[in-house]
């Protein structure tokens, strides 16, 4: 009975303790945010225009052929890149992305507001001050009807289903690299030059070959949706991937990172259950020894 009185003190102890610091640290290293916005409210003023009228897919192929491909591929319409990754990236700062697969992954509200202004819809104005100007010009100019068709167009060649690997492919991989994915053919490393993308950013962005064990999922779908609530200032652009997309790309990081994630959860019940059985028959046995000595 004696060692079942000091386990159990040793046990509110080590409870006591870790309920005492582990809240507090979680909560100064994860300081709560709010949900991730899939409606993008904060631009949708900005858009009501664009949103009152609706696209003409047809139109909006002309608007965007003249308009885009100049700089953005659309591999599934037959407009190849106009120049490799490093040349755009050179040029650029980043490697552009190809449009064929932007109608599926960018919520039609974030895509009428960044054609009208990218550094606001993805929040990176602060970055493009003193005469720096965003790569992407702004459409402001272009009348609603005309943002509207383009957005139409868009969603009219977007595929209908699409892999996490793609989804990460497409919305990602511009930029970060996640080498656990592929270690021996490097095909999974950033498409734009590690010296470009460090001086479009102002840092190198991180591999993420791991971040779903290093923050967390809930870190990352509020950090994906808008960065800023997490890390203020900076120079990472919210992407505005609708909410099936963000969560295809988690699940990619998931898969990557954290693989054996489900046989884990699965084996821990089970373990517990074991280390009950055995604590039991460990008990008898030395209630059974020691009897005579008490």
């Amino acid at each position: 009975m004696r060692e079942l009185k000091i386990l159990a003190v040793v046990v509110a102890l080590t409870l006591i303790t870790y309920w005492g610091v582990e809240p507090y640290a979680h909560h100064e290293m994860h300081p709560k945010v709010e949900a991730a916005d899939f409606t993008f409210s904060d631009v949708k003023e900005t858009v009501a225009d664009v949103k009152a009228v609706e696209g003409n897919a047809a139109n909006g192929e002309t608007l965007v052929t003249a308009n885009c491909t100049a700089c953005h591929s659309i591999e599934s319409k037959g407009f190849p890149q106009v120049m490799d990754h490093a040349s755009s990236a050179a040029a650029y700062g980043v490697t552009p992305p190809d449009l064929g697969s932007a109608g599926k992954l960018y919520d039609e509200t974030y895509l009428a507001a960044f054609i009208k202004n990218p550094a606001i819809a993805s929040k990176v104005a602060h970055k493009f001050v003193d005469g720096r100007a965003h790569p992407m010009p702004s459409y402001d100019w272009m009348q609603p009807q005309e943002i509207a068709d383009m957005v139409a167009y868009l969603k009219s060649i977007a595929p209908k289903e699409m892999t996490n690997k793609e989804v990460f492919t497409d919305a990602c991989q511009r930029c970060h690299g996640i080498k656990y994915a592929d270690m021996k053919g490097g095909s999974m490393a950033a498409f734009t030059p590690n010296a470009d993308v460090k001086h479009y950013m102002g840092k190198l962005p991180p591999d993420l070959s791991q971040y779903i064990k290093s923050r967390g999922h809930h870190y990352l779908e509020t950090f994906v949706n808008d960065p800023q609530k997490h890390l203020e200032g900076t120079a990472m652009p919210r992407v505005g991937l609708n909410e099936e997309a963000q969560a295809q790309v988690i699940s990619y990081l998931e898969e990557i990172g954290d693989s054996k994630k489900t046989e884990r959860e699965e084996l821990g019940p089970k373990f517990l259950i074991y280390m009950i059985i055995f604590a039991i028959f460990g008990f008898l046995w030395k209630a059974s020894k020691w009897r005579d000595v008490h």
